[in-house]
């Protein structure tokens, strides 16, 4: 039997902070590589984009975590019972037929013509976001924006109650940050996942009680006459909750941290809102908050691209080094706004795209549009290698975003504004780390 190829480690501050020249260099070997994760997990990695475009759509390469094997439940399948079997049941680690019937009671929701009919409110949530800031100065654009919008916006599409999104703490997002059973975090870990389980509990047995014509309620019907299991409710539920507002606040992020290097393209992106598309297609494939797909497993060994891949070995495709492939992007690492045609695959591709991409390209264009014509002169307030990006090991964001903006703004980046009447529960310090995957 040969050895396997040692791995490459897939963390650090360096990594953490511009993975692009470890992808490029991994491109240049070869589609598939060994990498190891934080927690000692060994996966293969697909960079190149072609690779990437045929493995996440290879009928061979399933989603469901029985096919993982002992090696991988040993340190990345570590989330307790019972948590393990009722949060994790959800599209993300379903295969057809079951992803079909999961994924069809979310098509509508999510339809291009009702979330862009949604437009104007969202626009209006925007905004008012915004009202409370001063004509100059500086803030936290995580805090001030970053963080409530998209949760602002999720809440609306999906029906969720007003007392209950006053109550949702964004600190349960660091659920998807899984802690080893030794680890001294494993305690807080539990102690989120058992609050984020009573709190969906709790989301259940109101929309029982008081139906409507939303999501929620929909999916609470379909598991009362039976067409999906308790598990699959509250496993659907904690994916959009968590998994559906935090890739936004990251990608506005991301996008931001990529406009602010490039001054040119943040000024004539606020002179040109025209733009605005196809720049948040080219922000999109430029630095994705989707770094990296969750697991794929082959159920017997097989060959990926010249690669023995052992069977329940875990398969990941770097979707953010295939958005950087020069063989199939110009000038790959530049960021052109006006970049046309742009087939990126920061939303995935097959039958795993995420179901909520036209929602968040909706969100990104309102977020951009409204951030460079509310906060002129817009600017960091602290230095580009002060930003800390997010430890997480699917995604990429920062967790605070100081700016300065308007004539009377300085960039010395400490203090930070907040904004009035957001109506969100979010505060400082209570931040997750923060992780997605495509859908």
């Amino acid at each position: 039997m040969s050895r396997l190829p040692e791995p490459v480690e897939l963390y650090g501050a360096d990594y953490t902070r511009d993975p692009y020249p470890l992808y490029a260099e991994l491109r240049a070997r070869g589609p598939v590589h060994r990498v190891r994760f934080p927690s000692g997990v060994c996966a293969w990695l697909v960079t190149g984009y072609e690779a990437a475009h045929q493995a996440l759509t290879d009928p061979r390469l399933g989603k469901h975590h029985s096919r993982g094997n002992a090696a991988w439940r040993a340190r990345a399948s570590i989330m307790p019972e019972p948590q393990h079997s009722q949060l994790q049941a959800h599209l993300l680690h379903q295969d057809p037929p079951r992803h079909t019937a999961l994924r069809r009671l979310l098509t509508g929701t999510f339809a291009p013509s009702r979330v862009e009919a949604l437009r104007p409110r969202f626009q209006e949530r925007a905004e008012a976001l915004l009202d409370g800031l001063p004509a100059s100065g500086r803030t936290d654009l995580v805090e001030t924006f970053a963080a409530r919008f998209p949760f602002q916006v999720l809440a609306e599409v999906i029906g969720l109650p007003a007392e209950f999104a006053e109550r949702f703490d964004r600190d349960w997002g660091k659920v998807v940050q899984p802690v080893g059973p030794t680890d001294p975090g494993r305690p807080a870990y539990e102690a989120r996942l058992r609050g984020l389980q009573g709190y969906i509990a709790g989301l259940v047995a109101h929309k029982r009680r008081e139906r409507g014509a939303d999501l929620l309620s929909r999916l609470v019907a379909a598991c009362d006459d039976g067409r999906i299991e308790p598990a699959e409710l509250d496993s659907m539920i904690f994916q959009l909750l968590v998994a559906g507002q935090e890739p936004v606040t990251n990608q506005i992020t991301t996008a931001l941290v990529a406009l602010l290097r490039h001054p040119r393209q943040l000024a004539e992106l606020a002179a040109r809102p025209e733009l605005l598309p196809r720049a948040v297609e080219e922000l999109l494939r430029y630095d994705s908050a989707f770094e990296l797909t969750t697991w794929r497993f082959f159920a017997e060994d097989a060959d990926l691209h010249g690669t023995r891949v052992p069977a329940g070995d875990s398969v990941i495709v770097s979707l953010c080094a295939a958005n950087r492939d020069p063989r199939r992007f110009t000038d790959a690492d530049r960021l052109d706004l006006d970049r046309s045609p742009n087939p990126h695959l920061a939303f995935g591709h097959g039958i795993h795209f995420c179901p909520g991409a036209t929602l968040a390209r909706i969100e990104l264009q309102i977020a951009l549009e409204t951030l460079l014509r509310r906060l002129p002169g817009l600017r960091l307030a602290a230095p580009d290698d002060q930003l800390t990006w997010i430890p997480a090991v699917l995604a990429r964001g920062v967790d605070r975003l100081p700016v300065a903006y308007g004539a009377g703004g300085d960039a010395d980046g400490s203090a930070v504004g907040t904004a009035s009447g957001s109506g969100c529960p979010f505060t400082a310090g209570r931040f997750a780390d923060g992780a997605a995957a495509a859908c």
